[in-house]
């Protein structure tokens, strides 16, 4: 049994040696992605290179997948994108078993102890994540050379040798074997390095390895349907719905070629690691290319296959933000400060709704502003912090750990401002109510304010949105120069009652509003200074 020991150990390590390479790419180049991810259009090249190069890069096409599952369910792309992206990571997977295919012998264990010694003595954080790389690449390495050598050992059993051979002459049971084992696993790199290992110890055939990885392809699939059901989600099914048939469809359009295409890959290289990882190269690459022109037609089979519902067209409270994007925390912070700009600028508005509220006495944008309090801002504000609470249990670069603390105290402040738009509209009410009136000279003085305030706090939310620490020392000035508006109009206020020329009853109205401006211009500065303390940490950690 140890040889058996030894192969599930080694698997383990292999395992476990993806994820650490993931999650040190994922620390890197997640940024990276989504700024690729935002320059994606309805392409199909552009969608096609970009799953290739983000899949590449995290070294897990279920982590990619997953993440686009969540991607289509935000509507942040469409299902046709997505077919693209789709393409392309089965392009990016290719690498996983090109790296393996090396051996690369005791330089594993080298590899081990560098990155070893960068992640947990490096002073500066980003050596500390090439370390982290270094160090999944070695015990991914490490982890190869136990399978290998003892499949080695197994090979040689009567048992497992008739079924290895059986495996390169039957290839329906090749394919089903290769299905269940990624299926079980829920990771087709792994069976991809399993077959490189039988590869180099020559443990099993060409054909039989070929039939292994065209299962794999299928079987790596599973998990995706099972998060799309537990999902429950319309939009994730059909993503997985395309990905099932664009794996499907590939294998069976290789079955008429497999002959040829096996005398191709035994030709490409001498040794059997490299032929089977060349295999798993040139499928996926003439999958990818003969698929690519019918994305919109894979799309559309989808869509039939799982149709929408009446639900679906629903409008959705949040835009942005989706639970799916967790297993890529860059991806989850971006759409996070995107959904915060979203609520920032209905906030926006309701400034301007409070400010034609109490001065024109338009009692529908007062009904307008308590509206979107109640139904959006109140609700959205709630759904955000949840999701950027649930984001801080993933496993999150320092930067990230302190952008979520961030987005919480942006949370906080612009759920406030709403709150203060309505207290501004519940003046505007009594006001009419009452039928109090205010002078012209106060009138104009609250307009300025109100213009001021907005300005004011638009500016700060433009600094957030752009983290740009010139817009948020604006919108800090701006701050102070209210606070001199605020005083002056106190003043004002005062001599006014003095002279007679305001109703007394108008007084607490007018200085209510005052207040509450006040403060939604306090908010805008918290926002402004937030921007540039997180420019100053980010410049202090480089």
């Amino acid at each position: 049994m140890t040889p058996v020991f030894q192969v599930l150990g080694g698997l383990a390590l292999f395992l476990f040696g993806v994820r650490m390479l993931s999650q040190g790419m994922e620390k890197i180049a997640g940024n990276k992605i989504q700024e690729w991810l935002d320059r994606l259009t309805g392409r199909r090249v552009k969608g096609a290179l970009f799953g290739a190069a983000a899949t590449a890069l995290l070294q897990s096409s279920s982590l990619m997948m997953i993440t686009l599952l969540g991607l289509v369910n935000a509507h942040l792309i469409s299902l046709e994108q997505a077919v693209g992206v789709m393409l392309g990571q089965e392009v990016g997977t290719t690498l996983t078993a090109q790296i393996v295919a090396f051996d690369v012998g005791d330089f594993s264990l080298l590899f081990v102890a560098l990155g070893f010694v960068l992640s947990e003595f490096a002073r500066r954080r980003r050596w500390g994540e090439y370390g982290e790389i270094l160090m999944g690449l070695g015990v991914l390495f490490v982890g190869m050379d136990l399978m290998s050598g003892a499949l080695e050992v197994l090979a040689e059993l009567p048992g497992v040798e008739r079924w290895l051979a059986e495996m390169g002459r039957n290839f329906p049971a090749g394919v089903l074997a290769g299905t269940i084992a990624t299926a079980i696993v829920q990771s087709s790199s792994a069976i991809t390095g399993l077959v490189v290992a039988m590869g180099m110890s020559q443990a099993i055939t060409l054909p039989g390895a070929i039939a292994l990885l065209l299962g794999a392809n299928i079987g790596t699939c599973i998990d995706t349907q099972l998060v799309a059901a537990l999902r429950l989600s319309r939009p994730a099914w059909r993503a997985s719905v395309a990905q099932i048939f664009i794996n499907v469809l590939g294998v069976l359009l290789f079955v008429p070629f497999l002959g040829p295409f096996t005398e191709l890959v035994r030709s490409s290289a001498a040794d059997l690691a490299r032929q089977i990882a060349n295999a798993h190269t040139i499928f996926n690459v003439a999958v990818s290319l003969v698929l690519l022109p019918f994305s919109k037609q894979i799309a559309r089979l989808a869509e039939r296959i799982v149709p929408r519902t009446p639900d679906e067209e629903k409008p959705k409270l949040t835009a942005f933000i989706d639970d799916a994007q967790h297993s890529l925390p860059a991806v989850a912070l971006r759409e996070a400060l995107r959904e915060l700009n979203r609520i920032g600028e209905t906030t926006a508005d309701m400034i301007e709704h409070s400010c034609r509220a109490l001065v024109e006495d338009d009692m529908g944008a007062a009904q307008w502003v308590l509206e979107k309090e109640s139904e959006f801002v109140d609700a959205v504000c709630v759904l955000l912090e949840g999701f950027v609470n649930r984001l801080m249990q993933e496993s999150l670069t320092v930067a990230q750990q302190s952008r979520c603390f961030q987005l919480k105290n942006l949370i906080t402040d612009i759920e406030r401002v709403g709150d203060l738009t309505e207290n501004l509209v519940q003046e505007a009410q009594k006001k009419v109510a009452h039928d109090v009136s205010f002078s012209p000279q106060a009138l104009q003085e609250l307009t300025e304010l109100f213009e001021h305030t907005h300005r004011t706090y638009v500016c700060a939310l433009r600094s957030v949105e752009g983290v740009d620490e010139t817009l948020a020392r604006r919108a800090c000035r701006l701050e102070d120069e209210f606070d001199s508006l605020y005083l002056e109009a106190r003043q004002a206020h005062v001599d006014r009652l003095e002279a007679g020329i305001c109703q007394p009853e108008a007084e607490v109205i007018f200085i209510e509003a005052l207040r509450n401006l006040e403060r939604i211009a306090d908010h805008a500065d918290n926002l402004g200074i937030s921007v540039l303390r997180n420019r100053y940490a980010a410049r202090r950690g480089d």
